[in-house]
């Protein structure tokens, strides 16, 4: 996604937004592996972490 900074000046520069990525050992489907999930992913427990 992206968007604008905005400075106290109102100024305009382009910027980014990024996904909240963690990389997690996980199950998904039954297969166990390493993952890059989004927080919101994992807060829904999506992916079935193992510790």
């Amino acid at each position: 996604m992206v968007g604008n900074h905005r400075s106290h000046a109102m100024n305009a520069s382009k910027r980014r937004f990024y996904p909240n990525l963690h990389e997690v050992k996980g199950e998904y489907k039954g297969i166990v592996g390493r993952y890059k999930m989004c927080s919101s992913c994992l807060k829904a427990n999506k992916v079935k972490k193992i510790i």
